[in-house]
């Protein structure tokens, strides 16, 4: 798929936008979908356009949305989400990849570096993937507590662990004592 879409970046026009408007066949679906571990795609589109920023770099700037269906984190039940969220892309022409290892790229950082070639459709699977809900829950879902031990003993509860729970009870026993 992504080779039908890729923009080669010598073809591209300095002085005007160039557009584009994904919409992956069925069979393209599926393969988006296996690859991305969901159990439903639909309605995905990325439409955009790619644009000169400067001389030497590009700036890719477009609008995904998808109907995904993930299994819920609690019951495993299907879960819908629509997704509508805008994507942008800068290709640097100047790119360096930092050699100190302690070197973090902050989160929202949207370069990469400029190659022969800027494929929407890759720019599309990966905005995809990053904008998926992580947690997917369905409504009312939640999980309830589970008591583990061994048989014959008392589980412990949530509020056993409290850290002053135990002294809450032995103030409690001495009052009593009084």
């Amino acid at each position: 798929m992504s080779n039908l879409t890729s923009l080669r970046v010598a073809d591209l026009p300095q002085n005007a936008p160039t557009p584009f408007d994904l919409r992956p066949s069925a069979a393209s679906l599926d393969e988006i979908r296996q690859d991305l571990g969901l159990l439903g795609l639909r309605k995905l589109s990325f439409v955009g356009e790619v644009r000169a920023q400067g001389k030497r770099d590009w700036v890719l700037n477009g609008k995904l949305g998808a109907t995904v269906i993930q299994p819920c984190v609690v019951t495993l039940d299907p879960v819908t989400t629509r997704i509508d969220v805008p994507v942008r892309r800068t290709f640097l022409s100047d790119w360096t990849d930092p050699d100190e290892p302690e070197f973090e790229i902050p989160e929202d950082d949207e370069s990469e570096p400029l190659g022969p070639e800027i494929d929407p459709a890759l720019v599309m699977v990966e905005a995809l993937a990053l904008a998926l809900p992580q947690y997917p829950r369905k409504d009312g879902a939640e999980l309830g507590q589970v008591d583990y031990t061994e048989p014959g003993k008392q589980a412990m509860t949530d509020e056993d662990v409290k850290p002053f729970a135990g002294l809450a009870g032995l103030r409690d026993a001495l009052k009593k004592d009084e």
